[in-house]
């Protein structure tokens, strides 16, 4: 399997689970907010590192697998678990891509230019993400 872009995702993609994504993916935020104000950005910062909207994104697309196996008569349970799987596996490693992000950006934000600095920490991320994706796979 290769890294690709695909975009009929977005076409199948139903109003209501934009919906759900977003209310899941503010309460995470929110809920980021709170620790920060109790316990201080320090640790409220370590939060930001969690993908808001992860938890939606694996039940829908757990839920949207076993919907594609109903029609022909299969439970899709165990295929949307896998898939489920994927994404999370997916988005461990765009976590620690974004560690990498967060350290770069915050060792060399002082002392450099805030544009060189953010281009060098995407690409860190991306590279990291896309590195342990291959080496994983």
């Amino acid at each position: 399997m290769g890294i690709r872009i695909n975009f009929n995702g977005a076409k199948r993609t139903k109003f209501s689970e934009y919906g759900i994504r977003f209310l899941l993916g503010g309460a995470i935020t929110v809920a980021t907010g709170i620790v920060a104000k109790k316990f201080g950005p320090g640790i409220g910062g370590l939060f930001l590192a969690f993908p808001a909207i992860f938890p939606a994104t694996a039940t829908l697309v757990a839920s949207r697998e076993k919907e594609k196996k109903r029609p022909v008569g299969i439970d899709g349970t165990i295929r949307g678990r896998e898939a489920a799987a994927i994404e999370a596996r997916s988005t461990a490693y765009a976590t620690v891509g974004l560690i990498v992000f967060s350290l770069i950006v915050w060792h060399f934000l002082r002392e450099r230019n805030t544009g060189e600095v953010l281009i060098v920490a995407a690409t860190a991320w991306l590279v990291t993400a896309v590195a342990l994706w291959r080496i994983f796979r």
